[in-house]
């Protein structure tokens, strides 16, 4: 489920939409922080797919070295830490139904390990498809939702600026 916003500048007739997912809406600001530290450079931003079965891109893939430490981006419980199709995957579930998934990760943890936001998960290892050198895809997902996970660390709000002229 979605909830759009949207607001008209009547004197102009331009609309602005914001669309933010129930998932992320209902995560409080300030409870998600980035999985890297200091923030990463965005490699491969997110590319929700029209339908759950066509191409994109489900998560972010983020630049770092190997051997870097992997955080968890929230307080949750580790549900996963092994290997998927030969790549060493983490993944925590979170309150409120979100589940965060990082690889390719080497764990330091073990399924069942409760986790607090900034908790080492483990280290980047190398060879995620798409990256020239390491580098970390990191996901989101509610459900069989997957969710940009950019949108739970942004740091600046929204402003709408003013439109010049008479309001009506």
């Amino acid at each position: 489920m979605n909830i759009r916003l949207a607001l008209r500048a009547s004197s102009i007739g331009v609309v602005v939409a914001l669309s933010l997912s129930t998932a992320v809406a209902s995560a409080a600001p300030g409870d998600f922080a980035w999985p890297l530290q200091p923030k990463p450079r965005i490699v491969t931003p997110f590319d929700r797919p029209d339908q759950n079965w066509l191409p994109g891109h489900r998560g972010v893939d983020l630049a770092a070295e190997e051997g870097r430490s992997v955080l968890a981006v929230a307080d949750g419980t580790v549900v996963f830490a092994g290997s998927i199709a030969g790549k060493p995957v983490v993944s925590v579930d979170h309150p409120g139904g979100l589940r965060s998934t990082y690889e390719p990760v080497t764990a330091s943890v073990t399924a069942g390990t409760r986790v607090r936001r900034g908790t080492v998960l483990g280290s980047l290892a190398s060879g995620h498809e798409g990256c020239s050198s390491a580098c970390l895809h990191w996901g989101i997902r509610r459900g069989r939702e997957y969710l940009d996970p950019t949108a739970l660390v942004r740091t600046r709000p929204i402003r709408l600026k003013p439109v010049d002229g008479p309001s009506r």
